[in-house]
């Protein structure tokens, strides 16, 4: 096996951990370093490096992010969003706009991928569009 890959694969559990524990901040109104404690003082699961990355990462920008969400979210609020998909769009924006060793490509077809196996029918496409305008406008929003 490749190294690529087991890397490749390893991101995506990250990703898919640091989802599940931002959620569990939102929907229990505590912050994400507080889940992340809960987690590690309490499960046996391993919190990878990568995970703690992206936690932390959306949780130190994510006033940013989700300012550039609500602005090209073409008639969505934040609030009317799915709570999985808010999340999963959170994920993939840092890593599409703070994180250079991820390829902008793979940021938002590894969101896609996210929607497609936790949200609704109508999820991958919109974190699609919705991502794919970040990406676009990158250079502008980080100028």
């Amino acid at each position: 096996m490749e190294s690529g890959t087991s890397s490749t694969r390893s991101r995506s559990k990250a990703r898919r951990r640091a989802l599940d524990i931002l959620f569990e901040a939102e929907q229990r109104e505590k912050t994400a370093a507080e889940v992340l404690q809960v987690r590690r003082d309490s499960t046996d699961q391993i919190i990878g490096e990568y995970t703690v990355q992206l936690v932390d990462g959306v949780a130190a920008r994510q006033e940013t992010i989700d300012e550039f969400l609500q602005t090209y979210a073409k008639g969505w609020t934040l609030e009317r969003m799915p709570s999985v998909d808010r999340i999963i769009l959170r994920v993939g924006a840092w890593e599409l706009l703070y994180n250079d060793e991820v390829p902008d490509a793979v940021a938002v077809s590894e969101a896609v991928e996210l929607a497609k196996t936790l949200s609704t029918d109508d999820s991958p496409q919109f974190v699609n569009g919705l991502l794919g305008r970040l990406q676009q406008l990158k250079p502008t929003l980080l100028a």
